[in-house]
């Protein structure tokens, strides 16, 4: 029997198990689910905890419960590629038949003294927990600084607006705006709900150091109470000592059925896998997807037929009761439709709907 192991229970691993469960290939072959942890961390809903909205258990998911699937828990430090085996921190390493590499991001610090030290993130599950207890130990009428302008950035200094109005909230960007990347409307919506919401913005930033209670734009002095980092991310540092061709953001190239050339055994899914459009959670998935799709394709001996990975749009949230998102290139929604479907979307992906 072929041994199929998925490093990482994110949303692009979770798709690939799930998918595969649900044909007959999983009669055939073995499955194992490597993680740290025995549950999903829902990454798109780490800012709620961080910000204190919401609790551990509400944000994860309990991986699924099936006598073909087998869960193996722990540390990946390594993987090497010849001898078709993955290295743990601890225990005997794992060898597999086919590999899907779904590990996930960290935090890009982009070289900044002191930025890995000195500021808090919400990356991983461990560090958000850190990032809720330090944010919210905060003294009233103190300040939080988030470092970042994009999604992430955005959806936290609002939700800590909710959690702790006490708190001055500050957002700091490089750009003229936060969420540049999107559409003047969608921007001018989100900069009147922060300007009604006293949450500071503050653009043109270019952060030179950190250290701590201060944030450095250069020669100026930002004081702060505490800082969350918002402002990049990198592929897993087991992706980054591989020795395969990447991209310029140090993500795995891959053929047209999502395998790293040199070794068509080996597949790479979400954030460390160089796609066509930004890192996403509903990217990692359909992606996923499709990696099952081609596993089962080998399987039978059939060359894989894969569609285009067609994304239906972003959704983000100011709070509980509002957000906005972009359906396509241009399609705008703003206000409560926008909060609601993405309720409804985290929803599904709690019950492992997509």
């Amino acid at each position: 029997m072929k041994h199929v192991v998925v490093l990482g229970g994110g949303y692009g691993g979770l798709a690939v198990v799930d998918d595969l469960l649900d044909k007959d290939i999983a009669n055939h072959i073995e499955i194992t689910l490597v993680d740290r942890m025995p549950f999903q961390g829902l990454k798109t809903e780490y800012y709620a905890l961080a910000s204190g909205t919401a609790s551990d258990i509400e944000i994860r998911n309990q991986f699924p419960t099936d006598p073909r699937l087998t869960k193996a828990y722990g540390e990946v430090t390594s993987v090497d590629l010849e001898k078709k085996q993955v290295c743990f921190l601890e225990g005997d390493p794992l060898s597999y038949d086919v590999l899907v590499i779904a590990l996930g991001c960290v935090d890009k610090f982009h070289n900044i003294p002191g930025a890995e030290m000195f500021s808090c993130s919400i990356q991983s599950l461990s560090a958000t927990r850190k990032t809720n207890q330090r944010v919210n130990d905060v003294k009233p009428y103190g300040t939080v600084s988030i470092i970042g302008g994009g999604l992430s950035g955005v959806e936290m200094a609002a939700e800590l607006r909710e959690s702790r109005p006490d708190l001055n909230v500050r957002i700091l960007d490089r750009g003229k705006s936060i969420l540049s990347p999107f559409p003047d409307k969608l921007q001018q919506f989100v900069r009147v709900w922060f300007e009604k919401h006293d949450i500071d913005m503050v653009n043109g930033v270019s952060v030179s150091r950190l250290e701590e209670g201060v944030i450095y734009n250069q020669g100026e002095m930002i004081l702060t109470d505490a800082t969350v980092w918002t402002a990049g991310i990198q592929p897993s540092p087991v992706v980054q000592q591989m020795d395969v061709p990447k991209d310029p953001q140090g993500r795995v190239l891959l053929n047209e059925f999502h395998q790293i050339p040199q070794h068509p055994d080996v597949y790479v899914v979400g954030d460390c896998a160089s796609l066509a459009f930004s890192p996403s959670a509903q990217a990692a998935g359909a992606q996923g997807k499709q990696v099952a799709e081609v596993i089962e394709a080998v399987w039978k001996g059939e060359t894989p037929k894969l569609g285009q990975i067609k994304l239906r749009g972003v959704l983000g949230s100011l709070g509980k009761k509002s957000g906005f998102g972009l359906m396509g290139k241009k399609t705008v929604m703003l206000g409560m439709v926008p909060r609601a479907l993405k309720s409804g979307v985290l929803w599904k992906s709690r019950r492992h709907f997509g």
